[in-house]
């Protein structure tokens, strides 16, 4: 919601420095949040989920397959030029992905409650 479209802002002579300095500074947190994100929905698994944990599981693995499916793999093409047509596919994968997460947020509130 705040990174992409601001990625998205940047011209096509900008590019390749801006996505190079997107990348190198997301991956740390990418892996750091969904390290832990799996061990959350691992652990909510193992315990005997009720079905709203189920539905924070689903929206969170719903996320973590956009991502690792749609995602990293156009950001990998971006790594090698600006491509609006490529940036307009992230900017709607980041949308199913920040949807993904609302989903898993909601039944994570409902399974807490």
């Amino acid at each position: 919601v705040l990174a992409y479209p601001a990625l998205a802002e940047v011209p096509p002579e900008r590019w390749a420095a801006a996505h190079d300095a997107h990348s190198q500074r997301i991956v740390g947190l990418v892996v750091v949040v969904y390290a832990a994100v799996l061990a959350a929905c691992a652990g909510t698994l193992v315990s005997g989920p009720s079905a709203a944990a189920v539905l924070a599981v689903a929206g969170n693995g719903a996320a973590l397959a956009l991502t690792a499916a749609l995602a990293a793999p156009l950001h990998g093409r971006l790594g090698r030029g600006h491509d609006p047509v490529l940036v307009g596919r992230l900017l709607w994968v980041d949308r199913g992905r920040t949807a993904a997460a609302a989903i898993a947020l909601v039944g994570a509130f409902a399974a807490a409650g």
